[in-house]
């Protein structure tokens, strides 16, 4: 039976990290967990959890702690059996925590990149709500303005996707994710990567990943006893 890997990736808003996501999930066979796309599809589903997220999300809250970890430690316990890459969790050092409680991941990967490419890719970003799909006017455009390329929905711009609520939004997120990234780096387990091009950025995540799976993992996941 092969050796079981967790990985989880970091990096602000418009650093490439569902990209980069993807391409991990397709080339080392790992579950891949966006906490978007399953808060998304909790509210959806209109489960208990769901129901709690939606609270918050209509009157445009952050998900609080207890509510995330609520709704993602028994999704990872599920996946006890299966390597895993998260996206979006853990966000703060609470979740963190919380996730190492669990299960350390083996690996965490945080992306660097510089404010004005973040800037650039942003004002050109649009979303599809209801899936959560991305695009990218400049190099990753619909095929029809304005519309997503599935449903044919129409796009929005997020507001805080603007320029002029972008300076808040980073600086959120180097407060918030400091305290994390300084946490896995104390366990040896973070790996940075700086660029502007998620495409010149992929070749070194890919070559670590490689090295790294075939090794065995540092630790093994445990469901939580009191």
């Amino acid at each position: 039976m092969a050796k079981l890997f967790r990985a989880a990736i970091m990096g602000p808003p418009g650093s490439g990290k569902g990209t980069i996501s993807e391409r991990i999930a397709q080339s080392f066979g790992l579950q891949y967990l966006s906490s978007g796309h399953y808060l998304r599809e909790s509210i959806a589903a209109n489960t208990e959890a769901g129901v709690l997220v939606k609270n918050y999300v209509e009157r445009g809250l952050l998900v609080p702690d207890h509510v995330m970890t609520r709704l993602m430690l028994p999704r990872l316990e599920q996946l006890n059996s299966h390597s895993w890459l998260l996206d979006g969790f853990p966000r703060t050092l609470a979740q963190a925590q919380a996730l190492n409680s669990m299960c350390q991941p083996d690996l965490v990967i945080s992306l660097n990149i510089p404010y004005e490419t973040l800037k650039d890719r942003l004002s050109d970003r649009w979303v599809h709500p209801a899936s959560g799909r991305v695009y990218n006017m400049g190099f990753n455009p619909p095929r029809v303005q304005g519309r997503d390329d599935i449903s044919g929905e129409p796009l929005v711009q997020h507001d805080d996707d603007k320029p002029e609520a972008l300076v808040a939004r980073l600086r959120h997120y180097k407060d918030v994710a400091k305290p994390v990234i300084d946490l896995y780096k104390s366990k040896g387990i973070l790996h940075t990567f700086s660029g502007t091009e998620t495409d010149r950025i992929w070749p070194y995540i890919s070559s670590l990943l490689s090295a790294k799976i075939d090794t065995p993992p540092s630790d093994t996941c445990q469901t939580q006893t009191p």
